[in-house]
């Protein structure tokens, strides 16, 4: 019972040759009780049919025979009865055979892709992530290898952001501390004065690695879903002049418009207004560092159904159509060489969209293309 319960193939075939046994069972049975009264009906109506031909004498002949013919008709039904139970043992034999037959050769076709799938998957348990299985025709077996394979490139594309995480992190990391080490040596050395300059110099980069890893435990928190939301009432244009006024320095500080597009009636939204306004800070952070001189960036906000859409335009350098799917990935960026000053390290959009997720909303970006603006987009429940 042990290797029956461990091995499927096993398990499949004995299921196969069960059904047919109990089937052949069940006729076995059925012949068995049916038979005898069947005979017997029919042997009576062959005695009536012979003993009612009035004239002919026949039915007198009968009558005087039928102790005798009573006799030859038990002897003839236990004669008809064992040759009957006699082909029905060599057709049971013949059936199980044909039946034993036809279950391995069943049960293997059946178990061939499950066996491999299960190497398959040994193999990506050992690593090898690109491991796939063929999958041929559209029946259960067939979706599972496609599922299957999805799950591979899934694991694929997980394992290969872990490892550009590590390298993001550890490349990111290194930036301030070799230049406060620098700093440090220099001041050591007697090289550099020890000066305000340089003192603030060593502090600047000590808050920028101080905010690199506040936003790696603020993402940790809002992918592990451990961020607590204060969700409420608001109206949606409270949060945009916040945001707005904190920003308009810089906007106007670079010469760069800064636009609301409101609608006279307020729209409330249930949200975390704090968290809300990170992700909008976020995102219009984002406008304004890809957007130059003279260039215009708009908020907007509409009602729809029973989600509140709220949208940030840029006339900025644009997201070619190839990075749009990955633009909120871990420390992606568009430009790979680009330098600090035209870009961070890319974790504000995706703690802004697992924020967004977070309220039960969506956010996505959409562009025509390099140098033609870029708008992202986010939608949060309308307040009833």
């Amino acid at each position: 019972m042990k290797i029956i319960r461990s091995h499927l193939g096993i398990k499949l075939f004995l299921s196969y040759f069960v059904v047919i046994l109990v089937g052949m069972a069940v006729i076995g049975i059925t012949t068995k009780f049916v038979t005898p009264s069947a005979y017997a009906r029919h042997l009576s109506f062959m005695e009536t049919q012979l003993g009612a031909d009035p004239g002919t004498g026949q039915g007198q002949m009968m009558g005087q025979g039928r102790g005798q013919g009573a006799g030859m008709m038990s002897e003839f039904y236990t004669n008809f009865q064992a040759t009957f139970n006699e082909s029905l043992v060599i057709a049971v034999v013949a059936a199980s055979l044909a039946a034993l037959i036809v279950s391995l050769v069943f049960s293997r076709s059946i178990l061939a892709p499950v066996d491999v799938m299960m190497r398959a998957s040994q193999r990506i348990a050992d690593g090898h992530y690109d491991e796939r299985v063929q999958s041929r025709g559209d029946d259960e077996l067939n979706q599972l290898a496609g599922s299957f394979n999805r799950m591979a490139q899934q694991l694929e594309q997980v394992e290969n952001m872990r490892r550009r995480l590590i390298g993001d992190v550890a490349h990111e990391l290194r930036t301030p501390l070799t230049s406060i080490k620098g700093y440090a040596e220099g001041l050591m050395d007697g090289v550099l004065p020890a000066s305000t300059e340089s003192y603030q110099q060593i502090h600047a980069e000590s808050e920028r690695l101080n905010r690199l890893v506040d936003d790696l435990q603020e993402l940790s928190r809002v992918e592990s879903r451990a961020t607590q939301l204060d969700v409420q009432p608001v109206d949606s244009a409270i949060i945009i002049k916040i945001v707005t006024k904190r920003l308009q320095y810089q906007f106007d500080e670079k010469r760069i418009t800064l636009t609301s597009n409101l609608p006279p009636e307020p729209i409330h939204i249930l949200a975390d207004e704090g968290r809300v306004i990170q992700v909008l800070t976020n995102l219009i952070g984002n406008a304004l560092q890809y957007t130059t001189e003279n260039g215009a960036v708009t908020i907007s906000v509409v009602s729809e159904k029973e989600m509140a859409s709220i949208s940030v335009s840029d006339t900025g350098f644009g997201i070619p159509p190839e990075h749009l799917a990955s633009i909120f990935d871990r420390f992606y960026r568009v430009d790979k060489s680009r330098s600090r000053t035209r870009g961070g390290s890319g974790i504000g959009l995706t703690i802004a969209k697992h924020l967004v997720e977070a309220h039960g909303g969506k956010l996505w970006a959409q562009s025509a293309g390099e140098n033609k603006g870029s708008v992202f987009i986010f939608t949060l429940p309308l307040a009833k």
